[in-house]
């Protein structure tokens, strides 16, 4: 009788592997078993069916709409689900739409991610981008007019060496400078597609103080190294912005370098090296291949940590993963190599940790900044 039991359980079980093993699965399903049970589970079972990536303007509003559409389609594809990209009119509206909701991950400055952080405690950092080997960069002073410069103006870009800003060579430093470009040998003259040479970026070593009665281009208000670092500079040296210059905020950095360029203002803040931004156009042809040697480079600030990914931190874990990966390897193709430089000078990425902006929160706290 004992036999007669224990081998119809044996059969029981064989018909329940069996019946298993003859169950559909999709691609990327995990299974699990437990007593003899097998269970099939959808990694992506709980994530929603489209997300929604913000970015804030580094450069004309309809340039960048048509740039970051290739970049969410390959996104979209790498894990499987819509993925939509949105330009936000400035920082505190990328802000708002990731603290509550409206966008589920958003390409941030610095201090637009410390201002949603704080807003937000549910927003995440997720990517620090890096380029060129460096997670670090700087706000830039420039200005159409050579007499501030202490010495003439030469072809050289500026980097902080022991916390004083120092010239180097244009290949000698972090941010890829105007009228370079990546050639087989390394870093080299750029020349457009027409023949045209850009003419490399020039700078100076120029005191501060010289702004004084000038009319200054920052960016925005919120803005890390377009008005909030340098601004804290103008602090520390005694410069009363409301009183000792005249200013405006422009919106975008190459709206600033635009301003510069055109006469409109004397200084202007952006990220270095945004002259980048007017020598072409989208089609490779010359816009304004001579901002490098008519828009001067003559002070930088401290160092700031890069521009960030933040995340709506109630997403799923494996969707944030699936999203960093996504573009990590966007990164290693060709056509992304060029679209997020294009976009945001990016070169790679690495995961971001929350101790890297204390620098960023306490510059804000000592301003006074928090949102407009």
């Amino acid at each position: 009788m004992r036999l007669r039991t224990l081998f119809i359980a044996l059969v029981a079980l064989a018909l329940l592997a069996t019946a298993c093993g003859d169950a559909e699965t999709t691609e990327g399903d995990t299974t699990t078993t437990t007593s003899g049970v097998t269970t099939t589970v959808d990694p992506k079972a709980d994530w929603p069916d489209e997300i929604i990536f913000g970015f804030i303007p580094s450069e004309r509003q309809e340039t960048l709409q048509d740039n970051i559409e290739p970049f969410m389609d390959y996104i979209a594809d790498e894990i499987g689900i819509d993925v939509t990209g949105v330009v936000t009119a400035d920082y505190n509206g990328l802000v708002v739409a990731l603290g509550t909701g409206g966008a589920d991950f958003g390409a941030f400055g610095p201090f637009g991610y410390v201002q949603a952080k704080d807003q937000y405690p549910n927003i995440e950092v997720l990517i620090q981008s890096i380029r060129f080997g460096s997670d670090l960069y700087h706000g830039q002073w420039f200005t159409n007019d050579p007499s501030i410069c202490d010495e003439p103006p030469v072809v050289g870009a500026l980097e902080n060496e022991g916390g004083t800003p120092v010239i180097k060579a244009g290949d000698e430093v972090a941010a890829l400078q105007v009228g370079w470009a990546f050639g087989d040998a390394g870093l080299e003259q750029e020349v457009l597609g027409d023949g045209t040479e850009v003419d490399q970026g020039t700078a100076c070593l120029g005191s501060l103080e010289s702004i004084v009665g000038k009319s200054v281009a920052f960016t925005s208000s919120t803005s890390t190294s377009g008005a909030v670092f340098p601004q804290l500079q103008l602090l520390n040296l005694g410069i009363d912005v409301e009183n000792d210059i005249t200013y405006s905020y422009l919106g975008s950095h190459t709206d600033t370098v635009q301003a510069v360029y055109n006469g409109d203002f004397d200084i202007g803040l952006s990220f270095d090296d945004a002259r980048r931004n007017i020598r072409k156009d989208a089609d490779d042809n010359p816009l304004h291949p001579d901002v490098g040697s008519k828009v001067i480079v003559f002070n930088i600030t401290d160092d700031i940590p890069n521009d960030v990914v933040a995340v709506d931190g109630d997403l799923p874990d494996n969707l944030k993963q699936a999203v960093y990966d996504a573009i990590s390897k966007y990164l290693e193709t060709e056509e992304g190599e060029a679209i997020l430089d294009e976009i945001y000078g990016w070169t790679d990425i690495r995961p971001a940790s929350e101790a890297d902006f204390a620098v960023v929160r306490d510059a804000a706290e000592k301003l006074g900044v928090t949102e407009d």
